[in-house]
């Protein structure tokens, strides 16, 4: 076992910051309008949920089954219950274009949410980084989505400030995108973290920081690509 000095995260320091995190993130929330959830019509997103939805909610056992390897640095992951599609999220591609993450369809991502002024999310941004330069690949994207309102200026400081190299930038400067994770019950605060299969539907998903860059995380992702 490794030894537990050597842990980003210790146990009850996770606890603490996803407590905070979530206070902080419930305050900025009464503040922005939650009128929308992205940038989708909703009789659009609506005429597709329904068969998106049945057809995710079939892999519940899957769910359950990978949601069982998230252990040690990744244990707070649960497994979703039931699985829902989430191809209708939307934000802003690294090109400042909208997408949805139907645009990722064939591809297992791990989507994390992040603000600048939540201090766990920038504690693992590194490690997010780390994850994706050791695993990114046609099959598998860390999808780090920012969610700071405003211009782009303070959130690319940042990662560059602390050497980000492998992250695509993702952006929802409206706060729509964490809006939606909270209407649909998987954001109490930032950050939030889903892992979402080739097909778009949500296998598991987490609340608080993690150590993403761990051995954990790393078989987490591997079982999640196991066919």
């Amino acid at each position: 076992m490794a030894d537990g000095s050597k842990f980003l995260f210790p146990a009850t320091r996770l606890i603490l910051a996803a407590l905070v995190a979530g206070v902080l993130a419930g305050a900025v929330a009464v503040y922005v309008s939650e009128s929308g959830s992205g940038n989708n019509a909703p009789e659009k997103v609506a005429a597709t949920a329904g068969k998106d939805d049945a057809a995710c909610a079939a892999k519940a056992a899957r769910a359950k089954q990978v949601a069982a390897k998230a252990v040690g640095q990744v244990a707070a992951l649960q497994p979703a219950d039931p699985p829902q599609s989430l191809r209708s999220l939307a934000f802003n591609g690294p090109d400042g274009k909208p997408m949805t993450l139907a645009d990722h369809a064939g591809k297992t991502v791990l989507l994390n949410l992040w603000a600048t002024w939540c201090a766990p999310c920038r504690a693992e941004m590194p490690a997010l980084d780390a994850l994706q330069k050791d695993k990114g690949s046609n099959a598998f994207e860390v999808v780090a989505v920012n969610v700071d309102t405003g211009d782009d200026t303070k959130p690319k400081k940042f990662l560059k400030d602390i050497g980000v190299e492998t992250l695509g930038y993702y952006r929802d400067p409206t706060i729509a995108l964490f809006n939606e994770a909270k209407t649909r019950g998987l954001a109490l605060g930032l950050p939030v973290t889903m892992l979402i299969d080739a097909d778009g539907c949500l296998i598991a998903h987490m609340n608080g920081p993690a150590e993403w860059s761990s051995p954990d995380a790393k078989r987490l992702v591997e079982a999640a690509l196991e066919p």
